[in-house]
């Protein structure tokens, strides 16, 4: 306690901006290695480092004993299986990339959105009817268990395959999660909004009825017109432009999105087209 108490207010900055630094790096690097193989052995870290507290604070002589023989060989191994990130950590560190992660979650996005339009232009231009939905904050895992998970990465030629008519996943939705298809052939809950047109197929409908129940985005392709259609938040825009979708997938799907005055704006401008 004493300690504290003669710290003056320059050592208190000090103090508080070690501590921000530290934190942030180690934020940077599990941002680095989250959805790589690495995840899995950061957790068996955390558990063996949690039996070795427990062990120290209950005076567990045997078994903080081999665990304090184990953590030098630990260290060891650690590097050698986490050498491929720690290899392209210092290959972002050296290109100046490892704190722009911002430009990095847009670059994903950019990507992703590309891989989608790609497909949805490909299914539109021959009528294939098609259900993409984009997971955000709410989680979409009920659905996810519903259909067939591929937990594949994005890409046009996958998306495209998967809703050919008369194969096993055409009739579902896929649903994507960040950089990865997580499934296909998925049901979804369809709206009962009683206003929607009568011209709106079951598509649309889950297409709605997925945004109402949450913050995802839903893109359907008619099979009857080959129209587009967009649904956020319970609300829908048919035959939407490909300019206009992308802008709005990469405002809604990048971290500058939230933003309720661009929303309602784009569904101002839209409203005379909603069915």
């Amino acid at each position: 306690m004493n300690y504290f108490v003669d710290l003056n207010w320059k050592d208190w900055i000090k103090d508080l901006i070690d501590v921000g630094i530290v934190s942030y790096i180690i934020y940077q690097l599990f941002l680095l290695v989250r959805g790589t193989r690495a995840v899995q052995l950061l957790k068996g870290i955390f558990v063996v480092v949690a039996i070795w507290a427990i062990s120290t604070w209950f005076n567990l002589y045997t078994l903080k004993w081999l665990l304090n023989q184990l953590f030098p060989l630990g260290l060891v191994t650690v590097l050698i299986i986490f050498q491929p990130e720690l290899r392209r950590a210092l290959e972002q560190l050296g290109r100046g990339k490892l704190f722009s992660r911002a430009n990095a979650v847009e670059r994903e996005a950019h990507d992703r959105i590309d891989e989608v339009i790609k497909a949805v232009n490909y299914t539109s231009q021959r009528k294939i009817g098609a259900l993409i939905v984009f997971e955000r904050e709410t989680g979409l895992n009920e659905y996810i268990e519903s259909g067939i998970r591929m937990e594949s990465q994005v890409s046009s030629e996958l998306l495209s395959n998967i809703f050919i008519p008369n194969t096993p996943l055409h009739d579902g939705a896929v649903i994507i999660r960040g950089t990865q298809i997580m499934a296909a052939g998925c049901y979804l809950p369809l709206s009962e909004n009683p206003f929607i047109s009568k011209e709106l197929g079951t598509r649309h409908r889950a297409a709605i009825g997925i945004s109402e129940v949450g913050d995802a985005i839903a893109i359907v392709v008619s099979e009857e017109t080959g129209q587009v259609s967009l649904a956020l938040g319970g609300m829908v825009v048919r035959d939407i432009k490909e300019e206009s979708l992308i802008s709005k997938l990469f405002e809604e799907l990048t971290p500058r999105t939230g933003e309720a005055r661009k929303r309602v704006s784009f569904w101002k401008r839209k409203e005379g087209r909603n069915g």
